[in-house]
C-alpha cells in the first residue's frame, strides 16, 4: 500500500471502530425500517441518530480537501488520505451518508466551494456542511446522448431580471429525497456560440420553485436507491433569479469538468470496499456449505474465483492509490489520463468480482439477505454514470496513442 499520513491513520481507526459499533450492528435495523416506510424517500430517524454519533465523533466531511480546510474541522484530507475512509464507507453502500460523504453532496458541495458566490455559499453550502439539507446535480437528459455534455438541451434564457429554464432531466440522484432543497441545473444559454463549450450554464434552482415538476423515479436494475432515488424531472418555464448563475454565464462545461472528475474517484474508492466485502462474505460461505460430499472451499473452481477476486481487488486499490497520488502531486488536469483509467477499470473489476461472490452464495446472492446484489448494480451503473466507459477509454486511447507514436490526429 502507499504510505497514507498519521491523520489518515487515526481517522481510519476511529472509522472502523464506528463501524463496527454504530453500522454493521444496525444494517438490518436500517434496511427494514427502509422497507417500512410509507415513503421510501422520507429521511430515516435511524439515519439521523447515526448522523449525530458520527459528527460527535469526528467523522464528518471527511471529503474535504486540503485547500478548503476552512470547512473541514480535519484541516482537509488529500485524496489519498480520504480514499481508505472512503473504502471503508463503502462497506455498506448507505454509510457515507452517515459521515456527510455521501454523492451527489460531495461534488455538489465542491461546486460551492470553487465557484459559489459567499451568498449562495452562504445560502445552500452551510446547510449541505451541516447535513441539514441535500442537493442534486441535474445534468443527464433522455433526448440526447448526454456522454457528449455539450449535447444538453434544456434551454435557459434571460427574461427580465430572471433565468428561464425548459426542458427535461433524468437520472437525477438525490432530488426524490425529501430533504433536497438545491438542484444545480446545467443548460444551454448560449446556443449559437462557435465555441461548443461555452454554450452551456449552470444555474441553481430550489426544488420548490414553481414549475418544477418531479415526473417519477426511475430504477436501476430494479433498485430505486431510496431514500435518495433517481428522478425524471420536466422545468416548465422555471423563474430564477439572476445570480443565480454558477461562477457566470458560460461556465457551465468548466465547471462539469471540474466537479465529476473528484466524484469519479470517490465512487471507485466506495466500490473496492463493497468488493471487498463480498469477497470476505463468500470466503465465510463457502466454508459453511458443502456440495458432493466436501465443502464448497475445497472445491478447486472456488478457490480459483477466491483468486482471482483478491488479485483484482488489490489491482483496483493500489490503482486508486496511484491515481490519487497523481492528483495529489500533480493536480487534476494532469491526472485524468489516470483518472479515465481508473474509472473504466475499477467498477467492472468490481462488478466482476462481486457476480463471482454471488454465484458462490447460490440463489442467496441475488437476494437482498447480503448486500452484494445491491452493489452489483452500484457498480453497474458506475459504469455509465459521470461519463460512460466507452467516452474515457476513447480519450485515453487517444492520449495514450500521440504519447508514445507522437501522432495528434
Amino acid at each position: 500500500m502507499i504510505s497514507t499520513t498519521p491523520k489518515s491513520e487515526a481517522l481510519q481507526g476511529a472509522l472502523q471502530a464506528f463501524m463496527d459499533a454504530h453500522i454493521y450492528p444496525r444494517e438490518e435495523e436500517y434496511n427494514r425500517a427502509l422497507a417500512a416506510a410509507d415513503n421510501r424517500f422520507a429521511a430515516l430517524p435511524v439515519m439521523d441518530e447515526l448522523k449525530s454519533l458520527a459528527r460527535s465523533a469526528g467523522l464528518w466531511n471527511l471529503f474535504v480537501p486540503p485547500e478548503h480546510a476552512e470547512y473541514s474541522e480535519h484541516g482537509g484530507l488529500t485524496f489519498l488520505e480520504y480514499a481508505p475512509l472512503a473504502e471503508a464507507m463503502g462497506r455498506v453502500i448507505w454509510s457515507a451518508e452517515v459521515f456527510n460523504c455521501n454523492a451527489p453532496d460531495t461534488g455538489n458541495m465542491e461546486v460551492f466551494m470553487n465557484f459559489g458566490t459567499e451568498a449562495q455559499k452562504f445560502q445552500w453550502l452551510t446547510p449541505l456542511l451541516a447535513g441539514e439539507i441535500r442537493s442534486s446535480y441535474a445534468m443527464t437528459e433522455p433526448q440526447v446522448a448526454s456522454s457528449d455534455a455539450t449535447n444538453v438541451q434544456l434551454s435557459i434564457r434571460t427574461e427580465g431580471d430572471a433565468w428561464v429554464l425548459n426542458g427535461r432531466k433524468w437520472f437525477i440522484t438525490g432530488a426524490l429525497y425529501e430533504r433536497c432543497k438545491i438542484l444545480i441545473v446545467m443548460g444551454k444559454s448560449d446556443p449559437d456560440n462557435a465555441n461548443r463549450h461555452l454554450q452551456q450554464s449552470q444555474i441553481l434552482v430550489p426544488k420548490d420553485t414553481p414549475g418544477v415538476e418531479i415526473i417519477r423515479p426511475l430504477t436501476t436494475l430494479g433498485y430505486d436507491d431510496a431514500p435518495l432515488g433517481h428522478a425524471e424531472i420536466v422545468f416548465h418555464d422555471v423563474r430564477v433569479p439572476l445570480e443565480n448563475v454558477l461562477a457566470g454565464e458560460g461556465r457551465g462545461f468548466e465547471i462539469a469538468q471540474t466537479r465529476l472528475a473528484p466524484g469519479r474517484m470517490h465512487h471507485c474508492m466506495r466500490l473496492i470496499g463493497a468488493g471487498q466485502r463480498a469477497l470476505e462474505q463468500a470466503c465465510r460461505r463457502v466454508t459453511q456449505r458443502q456440495t458432493f460430499g466436501r465443502p464448497l472451499s475445497k472445491h478447486q473452481s472456488i478457490r480459483e474465483n477466491i483468486s482471482k477476486s483478491f488479485s483484482e481487488i488489490e489491482m483496483a486499490r493500489l490503482l486508486v492509490q496511484k491515481t490519487c497520488w497523481t492528483i495529489d502531486t500533480e493536480g487534476v488536469k494532469s491526472a485524468i489520463p489516470m483518472i479515465a483509467a481508473t474509472k473504466t477499470s475499477v467498477p467492472l473489476m468490481i462488478q466482476t468480482v462481486i457476480d463471482r461472490c454471488m454465484q458462490m452464495h447460490g440463489a442467496g446472492g441475488l437476494t437482498e439477505d447480503w448486500s452484494m446484489a445491491e452493489n452489483f448494480n452500484y457498480a453497474r451503473w458506475c459504469r455509465q454514470a459521470d461519463g460512460p466507459d466507452e467516452v474515457h477509454q476513447m480519450a485515453l486511447g487517444k492520449q495514450i496513442i500521440e504519447r508514445f507514436s507522437g501522432d495528434k490526429g
